[in-house]
C-alpha cells in the first residue's frame, strides 16, 4: 500500500512515516521544508524514506505524487497557537487554503482515502469532559480555526467522491519536535536541560490529554488498515493530566530540584481538555500504549 505523507518532515509527520515504513507500507513525504529539522530529515533519510520539496499550495506540483497514491495523510499546517494569535491570516491561508489543495489533488487524482489530522483545538472551551466528538466546536484561536475550516473543506467534497477520514488528536509529544512550534513538553525539556524549572502559563491547574506520536501513528495505521471512512474520531490517551503535575514530573524525571515558575497565563490557551476515545476504541481497536511517565522518558533519552 503506497501513503503519501503532506507535512512528512515535521514532527508528527516523520514520526508517522517512520512508523508506517516500519510497519510495512510503502511511505512517501512532501514538505516546503519552510518549518522542518535537521533531525526530522536526518531520520527519513535513516529510514530510506523519500522526501520530496513541495509547498501544499502547488496543487499542480503535487498530482504526479498523488497519482501514485493509495492513501494521502495530511499533516501539513502551522501548529503554533500563541502565533497563530499574532498573525491569524497566515493560518488561515496554509491551513486552510493548504487544505483545499490538498483535497483538489487528491480528487482529481482518485486518490483511496485522505486522512484528515485536525486538533482538539477545533472544541475550544470545552463545556463538558471528557469531550466526545460531538461536543460543540467552537475554536478559541486562529490556530483552532484553521483546522476546524479544514475539516469543513474536507467534508464538503466528499459529496463529490472523496473518501476521507478526520482524525482529532490532543496533545501530541514525541521525538523530534519542533521547539520553535512545540507544545508544552517540549518547551518544560527545554527549560530542565538547562537546569532551570519549567515556566508554567496560570495557575498550573489546567489539563491537558497527552498523547505519545507512536500512539497516534498506530491510530493512523488501524485507520488504513480499516474500511472506516467519513467519520469523526478523538485520538488522545483519555487520561487528563495538570499542567504543575507536569512540570513536576518533567523536573523529577530530569534531576531538576525546586518549583515551576508560574506567571501570566496565554491568550488562546484553553483551561481544560480531555478525550473521550470510546468511538475510535470501538471503531478501529485504538487503545493507547505508551503512558506518560514512560513516554517523558523515552523522550528525555533522544538528543535532537
Amino acid at each position: 500500500m503506497k501513503i503519501l505523507i503532506t507535512g512528512g518532515a515535521g514532527f508528527i509527520g516523520h514520526n508517522l512515516a517512520i512508523y508506517l515504513k516500519n510497519n510495512g507500507f510503502n511511505v512517501e513525504v512532501i514538505d516546503s521544508f519552510e518549518r522542518s529539522t535537521t533531525f526530522a530529515i536526518k531520520r527519513l533519510e535513516e529510514a530510506d524514506v523519500p522526501a520530496i520539496r513541495i509547498s501544499i499550495i502547488e496543487t499542480e506540483s503535487m498530482r504526479r505524487f498523488f497519482k501514485e497514491a493509495d492513501a494521502v495523510i495530511h499533516a501539513a499546517a502551522y501548529v503554533d497557537v500563541a502565533e497563530s494569535m499574532e498573525k491569524p491570516l497566515i493560518y488561515l491561508e496554509n491551513n486552510v487554503l493548504g487544505t483545499a489543495s490538498v483535497v483538489k489533488a487528491s480528487l482529481e487524482t482518485g486518490v483511496g482515502l485522505l486522512i484528515y489530522l485536525s486538533s482538539a483545538a477545533v472544541y475550544g472551551d470545552p463545556i463538558r469532559l471528557p469531550i466526545d466528538e460531538n461536543h460543540p466546536t467552537n475554536p478559541i484561536s486562529p490556530y483552532g480555526l484553521s483546522k476546524l475550516m479544514g475539516e469543513e473543506v474536507v467534508r464538503f467534497f466528499s459529496k463529490y467522491g472523496l473518501k476521507q477520514i478526520v482524525l482529532r488528536l490532543f496533545n501530541i509529544y514525541g521525538p523530534g519536535q519542533n521547539a520553535a512550534y512545540a507544545g508544552v513538553i517540549t518547551k518544560f525539556f527545554e527549560r530542565v536541560r538547562k537546569g532551570l524549572p519549567p515556566i508554567v502559563y496560570g495557575d498550573g491547574e489546567q489539563t491537558r490529554d497527552f498523547i505519545h506520536v507512536d500512539d497516534v501513528a498506530e491510530a493512523v495505521k488501524l485507520v488504513l488498515e480499516s474500511a472506516c471512512v467519513g467519520e469523526v474520531l478523538n485520538i488522545g490517551s483519555g487520561n487528563p493530566t495538570r499542567i504543575r503535575d507536569l512540570a513536576t514530573l518533567v523536573m523529577r524525571l530530569h534531576g531538576v530540584s525546586g518549583e515551576p515558575i508560574y506567571t501570566n497565563e496565554r491568550l488562546g490557551d484553553i483551561k481544560h481538555s480531555c478525550a473521550d476515545i470510546s468511538k475510535a476504541r470501538k471503531l478501529l481497536g485504538f487503545k493507547p500504549r505508551i503512558n506518560l511517565e514512560h513516554g517523558l522518558k523515552k523522550v528525555l533519552e533522544e538528543s535532537y
